[in-house]
Formats: structure tokens, C-alpha cells, sequence
């Protein structure tokens, strides 16, 4: 287990690593349809955060990296086609972070969440906008804050 994820099992580790490929797949899909852009940016995003992270974070994305591309495509065959009913079974896939991320130092589990919202919001403006950028759609904005996730505030320590 990569540092800082020790306290938790391999399963609940697979569940954190997951949660990026549900994240990108309830934004890509929140308006409905999801454009190969927002799904080939996330890969690439992913890429980037497994080399280019300011935190604590980049063993957890280069874990997630090794087989980002194929549970993204294999989730995509997998997941309702139906709008709302994939975005109610994502809604419920992302929530059982919450039991999780209580459970990490208050550290990672705060740089994951704010990581969880800030790659929500880049998948968000892949598509649209002036030529295809910097547009959120009202229904990616319903759910840019990934609200089934609890608020993790970083706690300062006295000393």
C-alpha cells in the first residue's frame, strides 16, 4: 500500500482509484451524451497528476493510471445508458468514499477530495464553450461539486 493509504484495505483502496473513473464518467454524461473529448482529456489528466502533482497525491494517481484507460472503457459498456439512472448508480458508487476518506490522515483525505472536485470540474470544461473550452453546462454544474461527497476540511494542529 502507497503511503499515507495504509489504514485502509486493498479493496477500499480500489474504491478511492475508482472514484476518478465514476467522477468522469457522471460529468461526461451529465448532459446526457458523453464526447470521446471529456473521456480522453480524463486519461490524459490522470497522466498529468501521476507526474505533476503539487501534493502528496502522486503515487495514489499513478496507481490509478495503470488501469485508468481500461476501467474507464469497461465502465462505459457497463453503466445505464438511461441519464438518470446512471447518474443515480454513480451518485451511490461515489458516496461510499465517505466511509473511506474518514478513515485517511485528515491530509490525504483532504488533497483527495479537493482533487476529486478539481478533476470534476476539469472534465467539465473539456466540453463546450469557445472552441471547446471553458464551458460548463448547467448539468455538469448540478454535479461539478460531487455533493454525495462529504466536505473535507483541512484541520490545522495546534502546536
Amino acid at each position: 500500500m502507497i503511503q499515507g493509504f495504509e489504514n485502509i484495505s486493498e479493496n477500499q483502496f480500489d474504491v478511492l482509484k475508482n472514484a476518478i473513473s465514476w467522477i468522469t464518467i457522471l460529468i461526461a454524461g451529465a448532459d446526457g451524451k458523453i464526447d470521446k473529448e471529456e473521456t480522453d482529456w480524463a486519461m490524459k489528466l490522470t497522466k498529468i497528476r501521476s507526474y505533476a502533482n503539487p501534493n502528496n497525491l502522486t503515487p495514489f494517481y499513478e496507481e490509478v493510471g495503470k488501469e485508468f484507460t481500461k476501467n474507464l472503457e469497461d465502465l462505459l459498456v457497463a453503466v445505464p445508458q438511461d441519464t438518470q439512472k446512471r447518474n443515480e448508480l454513480l451518485q451511490r458508487r461515489l458516496a461510499e468514499t465517505n466511509e473511506i476518506l474518514a478513515k485517511l490522515d485528515n491530509k490525504i483525505a483532504y488533497a483527495l477530495y479537493q482533487s476529486y472536485i478539481s478533476f470534476a470540474e476539469h472534465v467539465a470544461k473539456q466540453s463546450g464553450g469557445f472552441m471547446g473550452f471553458f464551458s460548463i453546462s448547467k448539468e455538469e454544474n448540478a454535479w461539478i461539486d460531487l455533493p454525495m461527497i462529504d466536505p473535507i476540511e483541512l484541520e490545522e494542529k495546534e502546536e
